[in-house]
């Protein structure tokens, strides 16, 4: 009867949430509009203590690397956000097993080294969420031992038994009972019919914003929190739930930036936003980047793009090349440093919520298994350890480091490293690129093309895909938010630029910025 009445609540608290429509944005002035933020490994970052383990003060050491605070230097890269994947104590390298939600992981470090941490990092104008692991625990976690153990216990349906194992690759046998645990046998999944679960973790997320200071969290794993008849993901149960924990989270401090994974399709994806996400990672799109990139073609990404713009509100998903439990972009791109860098220049140009994975910046290289796609950051080419630490690193470097590390590629203009830099730069200086409007532009399929529009603004974007030289090339906008009359400069890259003629519909036909345009290059123009 109990259960029976909570998924009576959450479904109340559904109505009608689970529709794939574009919802209206809850507010034009969220603060992470005009972020761009940076996921980190503590792990693989930088190890400050010399015991082979990247750690909290390795982070604080490397903010200036991030964004020292000074908006007029050029040699940071700019971030103004960081993702950290999880800093709680957990059983695996990775930290996704947690064994205690309150306490920070000792290989990196201490509570008081969160917390200086966050007062650094906010000085200079960096936002941190943190990974918050709600879908399982460790099967080493006290509640896991006290469910286990006792049928008696309070913590006896923190988690999903069964008498019989029912069969299925989710269903793990013990002690004569079975327990549900989605991943694997090590990370068994929570009972959130049970309202004390729910309790704890908003007791959980309250802690980590009242007490450790934290600005939102990214949510592992979400699509997978309540299963119901059979089903796994996305439940009906699950959307409410989410959305009430939302609420929770907004309710101890409305500004909190709440981001999940849900490892979909774009149509899947945008069921969660914004009634039970602020925004959630686009993971069709990241792929299309990429795919367009190597292909040295628009088709596919065109279309990948609009279907964002049309189920999202304004902005409001987020975007990425790869991520922790992907191959890394050089690897993707086969060591291709041009395709790198157009897929970099798509992402920073265009809308949604950036995020860049460590290491990428500099074109390290890795596939799996997960621990070489995780793999120590490459600061300099110093043997056995690229500067990451004076002891043996944790894992083995990635075999990028004497050329793809930080002290090279400061020193080269045209490094990966000053591409991103430049970019991130760009970003922050045009609040038409962090939240302007975005209308995609008819171009040849070797080109990629767009406008980004505020009212006091107008950018038009131009990248070149092919790997070579592009002259015999028009783009073409029939209709447009153009006055009747434009000048065009340019704000990155270089060369001479026409301006457009403008139609009576505010766009452009068969518009040549310039003659011709450069391999793998990218052009952003201003027209006012």
């Amino acid at each position: 009867m109990k259960k029976c009445f909570l998924m009576l609540l959450i479904g109340l608290w559904l109505l009608p949430g689970w529709m794939v429509q574009a919802q209206p944005a809850e507010t034009p002035d969220d603060w992470w509009r005009d972020r761009v933020f940076y996921e980190i490994f503590v792990r693989s970052f930088y190890d400050s203590d010399g015991d082979g383990i990247g750690d909290i003060q390795g982070i604080i050491q490397k903010l200036d690397y991030l964004n020292d605070g000074d908006p007029t230097t050029t040699d940071d890269l700019g971030i103004t956000g960081l993702w950290l994947m999880p800093v709680t104590e957990a059983l695996s390298y990775h930290g996704y097993d947690t064994l205690d939600y309150r306490r920070i992981e000792q290989d990196y470090g201490t509570r008081e080294d969160f917390q200086q941490l966050i007062e650094a990092a906010h000085a200079r104008g960096i936002a941190v969420i943190v990974d918050l692991v709600i879908n399982h625990t460790s099967d080493r976690h006290p509640w896991f031992a006290e469910s286990m153990a006792n049928p008696e216990s309070p913590y006896a349906d923190y988690y999903l038994w069964q008498d019989v194992n029912p069969g299925g690759n989710a269903w793990h046998s013990l002690n004569s009972h079975a327990y549900y645990g989605w991943f694997w046998s090590g990370m068994p999944d929570l009972n959130y019919t049970n309202p004390r679960v729910t309790q704890e973790m908003y007791n959980i997320a309250s802690f980590w914003l009242d007490e450790m200071g934290v600005d939102g969290f990214r949510l592992d794993a979400v699509k997978y929190i309540i299963e119901e008849d059979g089903q796994q993901e996305s439940t009906h149960s699950t959307f409410g739930w989410l959305q009430a924990f939302k609420g929770h989270i907004k309710s101890v401090n409305p500004d909190a930036l709440i981001v999940g994974e849900v490892w979909s399709s774009s149509l899947e994806v945008a069921r969660y936003v914004p009634r039970s996400l602020d925004m959630g990672f686009e993971f069709d799109l990241a792929t299309t980047i990429i795919d367009s990139a190597k292909r040295r073609s628009n088709q596919g990404l065109v279309a990948i793009q609009q279907r964002a713009l049309e189920l999202f509100p304004p902005g409001q998903y987020a975007t990425f090349l790869t991520n922790h439990d992907q191959n890394r972009v050089m690897t993707e791109v086969r060591g291709d440093l041009g395709t790198a860098k157009v897929a970099a220049s798509i992402l920073l140009t265009s809308p949604g919520l950036p995020f860049i994975y460590y290491g990428e910046e500099i074109g390290m290289t890795g596939q799996k298994p997960d621990e070489r796609i995780r793999t120590p950051m490459q600061w300099t080419g110093e043997v056995d350890t690229a500067g990451f630490t004076s002891g043996t690193p944790w894992e083995i470097l990635d075999a990028s480091f004497e050329t793809a590390n930080v002290a090279a590629e400061s020193t080269d203009p045209d490094s990966l490293l000053n591409h991103y830099r430049a970019l991130i730069a760009l970003r922050s200086a045009h609040p038409a690129l962090q939240a302007g409007d975005m209308q995609l532009v008819d171009s040849p399929r070797q080109i990629y093309s767009f406008l980004r529009h505020t009212d006091a603004e107008t950018l038009l974007v131009v990248i070149n895909l092919n790997s070579s030289e592009m002259s015999d090339y028009t783009l073409t906008l029939d209709a447009g938010p153009l006055p009747s009359s434009v000048e065009a400069a340019l704000v990155f890259g270089e060369g001479e630029i026409s301006p457009p003629t403008i139609n009576e519909a505010g766009g452009f036909t068969d518009y040549k910025p310039l003659e011709s345009l450069s391999p793998r290059s990218t052009y952003v123009i201003r027209l006012q």
